[in-house]
């Protein structure tokens, strides 16, 4: 099931972000407020994937500045951000990372966008799969897990 996450779930969505990170580097660093990182001021709503009552995926929605890249292609220099999109190692293989993008598009009105590290594989495998449209890539100022400036790759869905 996905349902709006409440304040009350954060602490099982830590749990699963620390599976995650533990399985996949990510984060690549345990952030030092872990229940901040997953709902960062700006973050507008998020959801869970939820199954005999443990959290198995979450994802977020904040409004950010937008790469000039990326702000071409969505027509706008602000839009509406996916963040914090991730599937515990358990929950994978079930369509949740599908049905919580699914759930942004269909809560979000205009286009959406997001970015990814190159290190996320499967990620943009799904990315691409389901309609986002690659539109920029750019370098981060944070170190990817093998050391050196993280490319990421920014996305938009009109």
């Amino acid at each position: 099931m996905i349902r709006t996450r409440q304040a009350a779930d954060l602490d099982a969505c830590v749990a699963a972000l620390a599976e995650v990170q533990k399985a996949d580097g990510y984060p690549v660093s345990w952030p030092r407020d872990p229940h901040g990182w997953l709902a960062p001021p700006d973050m507008h709503r998020a959801w869970i994937a939820v199954a005999a009552g443990a959290v198995l995926g979450h994802v977020g929605l904040v409004v950010a500045d937008l790469e000039p890249e990326v702000a071409e292609a969505a027509g706008r220099t602000r839009a509406p951000t996916v963040a914090r999109l991730f599937v515990t190692p358990g929950g994978r293989g079930r369509g949740l990372a599908e049905r919580l993008l699914a759930t942004v598009r269909r809560e979000t009105e205009g286009p959406l966008a997001l970015e990814v590290s190159d290190e996320g594989t499967a990620a943009i495998a799904l990315y691409e799969r389901t309609g986002w449209r690659r539109v920029a890539t750019t370098q981060a100022t944070w170190l990817n897990n093998a050391g050196t400036p993280a490319v990421m790759y920014h996305y938009v869905m009109p």
